[in-house]
């Protein structure tokens, strides 16, 4: 159905005049009269009463009105919407990122987000897969290393190491390793080398198991491993960026560690100007910088006798 009918129609239903809508539209009166014909002509009704104080609308042209009403209104709403994008994060914003960075880091910070951008709708896709950016399987990635798709913006986030970690409840009970040979004492946890994961973390995990350890929990995300650490299971392998906000892990080994391993955010180049994509841009990269102000106070140690 033609819009600028409808326009019309609208105006001569809310003025209750040819001439009044034409002088809001600023069309002739037998402008308007000619585009109210042709869309009752269209519709095959009549849309208007005609008599000598005005125009009234018919039981079809109420209907009609009601629903170019409610056009208008949420046309009003979206156009204030756009007006306010610059200043108001509004809308959906689909991101993806690995399991293990998704539900220990950046979920637990997402209460402040939301306390920013209360309007904001996040659809968050937590897979090893890396998703289509340009393809617009996802707006947003955060992944463990640069992404090789093209018409991408880049930013280097952080560097990340895998440590291992205990609570000090396991090191009392059970000793502290001074060296890595001493871990064949331990229960080590970690995931398994074979699985999905960074090639640091699968090379240090590899290396570790391979010190004749009795005994071992293999899990296949990092949250089942710091769960197991935390309730005194063993000994874990964890992402570095997990220790700041886990106050009951112990650094054990602090020399023993992974190579770097880069941190990266994207997102495709039309989104450039996307406010809701430099709004999540900007928050990672604040609290990036509060971690790092945390963890420059340092974590505990394991003590060596």
């Amino acid at each position: 159905m033609d819009w600028d009918k409808l326009r019309i129609f609208h105006a001569v239903a809310d003025a209750g005049s040819l001439t009044h809508a034409g002088e809001t539209l600023h069309l002739s009166q037998s402008a308007v009269s000619r585009q109210i014909r042709a869309l009752e002509d269209l519709l095959g009704t009549t849309l208007f009463h005609r008599h000598a104080r005005g125009l009234i609308l018919t039981e079809q042209g109420e209907l009609l009105f009601d629903a170019t009403s409610s056009m208008v209104r949420k046309l009003d709403t979206t156009a204030a919407r756009i007006r306010d994008s610059e200043e108001h994060v509004y809308g959906e914003l689909k991101l993806t990122t690995t399991t293990g960075f998704g539900t220990l880091w950046l979920v637990p910070r997402l209460a402040k987000l939301y306390e920013r951008y209360p309007d904001l709708k996040i659809d968050l896709i937590l897979e090893e897969r890396v998703l289509d950016l340009p393809m617009r399987e996802a707006d947003v990635a955060i992944r463990m290393k640069e992404p090789n798709q093209q018409d991408l913006i880049r930013r280097r986030l952080m560097s990340v190491r895998m440590q291992l970690y205990a609570t000090q409840t396991y090191l009392e009970k059970a000793g502290t390793p001074t060296r890595v040979e001493d871990l064949a004492n331990h229960r080590i946890i970690c995931q398994n080398p074979t699985t999905p994961q960074v090639a640091s973390g699968a090379v240090l995990s590899k290396m570790i198991l391979s010190q004749n350890t009795p005994s071992t929990l293999l899990v296949n995300s990092y949250f089942g491993v710091l769960q197991a650490v935390i309730s005194n299971v063993g000994i874990g392998i964890l992402p570095d960026y997990v220790a700041p906000d886990v106050p009951e892990l112990v650094r054990v080994l602090p020399d023993l560690e992974s190579t770097d391993v880069p941190v990266f955010l994207a997102f495709p180049e039309e989104l450039r100007a996307s406010r809701r994509v430099s709004a999540f841009r900007d928050f990672v990269l604040e609290e990036i910088q509060e971690m790092r102000r945390g963890q420059q106070g340092g974590l505990p140690v394991a003590e060596t006798a």
